[in-house]
């Protein structure tokens, strides 16, 4: 894994934006080597002991923060978690006081949830630790993308030359963008559908096909990853109604079978059943959305090993 290490020069994992496909590729397959921990009776190694790893989130989170908090205890990290509602942050401390706080309890890495999109920016600028953004506002979700293409590589072989649909409410989505930044990097065909409310404006330009129509977008496709409806920004007017959703675009057996009789179903969770997707879509044969959530362990483990596990790079690589 050495030369693994060596071969990755950035200090922070902001986004996929300025990533190479070498270098994603290069997560990707760390990911793959950290997977065959998962089979092994002590599913733990020692790699990361004596590295402090603080989770820092703003936003709730269930999978993306129990799944880091678990990556870096399979590496043997110290691991600590900064419950944001009972700490200074209530009081009026600022990110970067935060920020300067953690750096002095010694923190290698921290990961960042934020509402606000660029606070992982600001946090890697003002701190010497790596910074790994777990999700800044409607703008990227980088490893959740990762740990979609390594999803995708496992279960199909070849992310490039596949077509690849995104389904539902775009325009929120920091998944969507971060998706679409790695399967163009990695020679997918990328297409995204969805009502125009929730298509955001020249969404073109990030190269991918725009569809409206559900049955038109489906039709071909390999992989359909189905974005979460966000029911609490509902209140804004983007839907006339969750009903109306359901039936224009919501994934059920019957549409699927416009698609490639290979294809694969993919959710980054929660799932809202019965809305966005069927039950019976969601646990179907055709699902790896269950096959998600290890993966992301693994992803995981392989970033924080890529950027804690080795001699320090410049802050100026990102």
């Amino acid at each position: 894994m050495s030369d693994t290490q060596v071969s990755f020069k950035h200090k922070d994992l902001l986004s996929l934006k300025n990533l190479t496909k070498e270098e994603i590729k290069l997560i990707l397959d760390t990911a793959e080597s950290m997977k065959e921990i998962f089979t092994r009776k002590i599913k733990k190694v020692p790699t990361l002991r004596g590295k402090t790893i603080i989770n820092l989130f703003y936003e709730p989170s269930t999978r993306t923060k129990s799944s880091f908090d678990l990556a870096g205890k399979r590496l043997s990290a110290d691991m600590m978690s900064l419950s944001v509602s009972t700490s200074s942050v209530v009081k009026g401390e600022s990110l970067v006081d935060t920020a300067q706080t953690l750096e002095a309890m010694g923190a290698d890495a921290v990961i960042i949830r934020h509402s606000i999109p660029g606070s992982p920016h600001l946090l890697a600028d003002t701190i010497d630790a790596s910074v790994l953004n777990a999700g800044d506002g409607a703008h990227a979700h980088p490893t959740q993308a990762l740990l979609d293409m390594y999803t995708i590589r496992e279960k199909c072989g070849e992310i490039e030359g596949k077509t690849v649909l995104i389904v539902g409410d775009i325009r929120h989505s920091r998944v969507a963008r971060s998706n679409i930044w790695a399967l163009n990097k990695l020679g997918a065909k990328v297409r995204v559908v969805g009502p125009p409310t929730l298509i955001p404006p020249q969404l073109e330009k990030m190269g991918v096909e725009i569809y409206y129509d559900l049955h038109e977008a489906l039709t071909g496709v390999d992989i359909v990853n189905i974005l979460r409806i966000q029911l609490e920004r509902q209140e804004s007017g983007f839907l006339p109604s969750l009903r109306e959703y359901t039936k224009f675009y919501g994934i059920d057996e019957e549409v699927l079978k416009l698609a490639n009789d290979d294809i694969t179903v993919m959710h980054p969770g929660p799932m809202n059943r019965g809305i966005e997707i069927m039950p019976e879509v969601a646990y179907g044969e055709d699902s790896v959305i269950t096959d998600q959530i290890p993966n992301g362990v693994a992803v995981r483990m392989a970033l924080l090993y890529l950027l804690t596990g080795g001699e320090r790079v410049e802050k100026a690589a990102n």
